[in-house]
């Protein structure tokens, strides 16, 4: 029988901040979107004040005040870097594990003697290496160990984990799990079931397979079978390979000059390749957007966006950053007031199996893959842009709001915690 874990993350931005804020470890903490605008994670103490998943910050500026939380803007860096570090100590505990987002990873647990008591170590062994509290739920198929883990994290009880393989006490668990709550059964579906007086797990679980497949397709027969034991889901070791590439982010104050518009996308356009390189991939297509805010009743607002072919696939920021820069000059329009822009690079393959032309220099692609080789080796030894393009711009005054972003700890020589003796 298959025996897979889910491993899910505490509070993970929040907790990110409290490794190496030991002062907070009790305190009330929260986590600003972009821009510093909404709540986008919350502490156990945060979520006890009644502070909303979602909720605008300035609504509840009284409450974080008076209760003195400690808010935080994004810092992605860290969360990015913590991410892989909570990953790369859970891969030492299975031959096969899905990383499924920044916070989450299932493992193969069969085979095991003791699959919790493992499950134990494995929680004990990431909290001591990385300061990041981890919950685990076990299970017999994929769905089954989410419902255990949100289980093991909402019930004291369970010490953080909680095995659902073999329990005969299995039916009343699943009575108690409201049908919202089920992993693939979004909230459409779910007014659809109360409507039919399915309230629960169970409830769901009980339902026929032929009336489940018809409303909800294959992807509800799925996570029928899977409540009741019946793996569908397999573990996904390989990542899929990617079909584009996005970087974009708020404008921390509206924009309207072209030449920070350019700044704007070359950095988005520069982040992308990274991240492109990254994966080992070339990009065949660009597109570039812009949009104004669309919540600003009065203005005048405009949003578009256009694409172009790069002549070859490539990864090589500087002619990503060249033909973004020529798409944009084709969209952008004076005289608005600009939210947002972004670069999405699509049509990408392997930069091992890179499509050439006949009108391509062997020299220059050469050339062109050392120095972004050279690029990136230094960013990573000495810090994101150690060595950027100055088409980027330098002071950047466009760029989002983090007024309460703390350092980069783990990414940035020159934000490195200091520890000084008394």
């Amino acid at each position: 029988m298959p025996v897979l874990a889910l491993v899910d993350c505490n509070a993970f931005y929040a907790s990110c901040e409290r490794v190496f804020r030991p002062d907070l470890a009790h305190r009330p903490v929260v986590v600003l979107s972009n821009n510093d605008g909404c709540i986008v994670a919350r502490s156990p103490e945060a979520k006890a004040l009644g502070i909303r998943m979602g909720q605008p910050a300035f609504q509840c500026a009284d409450l974080l005040r008076r209760h003195q939380v400690a808010v935080f803007s994004s810092n992605y860096a860290l969360y990015g870097d913590m991410s892989a570090r909570v990953m790369d100590t859970l891969a030492r505990f299975s031959p096969a594990m899905e990383v499924y987002s920044i916070d989450e990873a299932f493992l193969d647990l069969a085979g095991l003697p003791d699959p919790e008591a493992h499950a134990r170590r494995m929680r004990e062994t990431v909290r001591r290496h990385t300061g990041i509290p981890v919950s685990v739920g076990i299970g017999p198929t994929k769905t089954l160990a989410k419902i255990a883990n949100r289980l093991a994290k909402t019930d004291p009880a369970c010490g953080g984990v909680l095995d659902l393989c073999g329990r005969d006490d299995l039916e009343r668990i699943l009575g108690g799990v409201e049908v919202e709550e089920v992993w693939g059964i979004g909230r459409r579906h779910a007014a659809w079931l109360r409507g039919l007086g399915v309230r629960s797990a169970l409830e769901f679980s009980r339902l026929p397979r032929e009336v489940v497949r018809r409303r909800m397709t294959v992807v509800g027969l799925s996570t029928l079978l899977e409540l009741q034991g019946v793996s569908c889901l397999d573990l996904e070791q390989a990542p899929a390979p990617p079909k584009s590439v996005v970087a974009s982010r708020s404008f921390g104050r509206p924009v309207t000059e072209a030449g920070e518009m350019r700044e704007a996308v070359a950095f988005h356009a520069a982040r992308a390749a990274e991240r492109l390189r990254g994966k080992g991939c070339v990009a065949g297509n660009i597109l570039v957007f812009v949009q104004t805010n669309r919540f600003i009743a009065g203005e005048p607002q405009y949003a578009v966006s256009d694409t172009a072919a790069f002549a070859v696939p490539t990864a090589d920021t500087a002619a990503v950053i060249r033909q973004g820069q020529a798409v944009l000059e084709r969209i952008f329009k004076p005289g608005f007031r600009y939210k947002k822009t972004g670069v999405m690079l699509y049509g990408l393959e392997p930069a091992a199996a890179r499509r050439g032309s006949l009108l391509e220099s062997p020299r220059d692609a050469a050339r062109s893959r050392a120095l972004m080789q050279v690029v990136d080796g230094i960013n990573a030894r000495h810090g994101r842009d150690a060595v950027t393009f100055a088409a980027t711009g330098v002071d950047r005054p466009w760029r989002m709001r983090q007024g309460s972003r703390s350092p980069r700890y783990t990414t940035v020589w020159d934000e490195l915690p200091e520890v000084r003796a008394g």
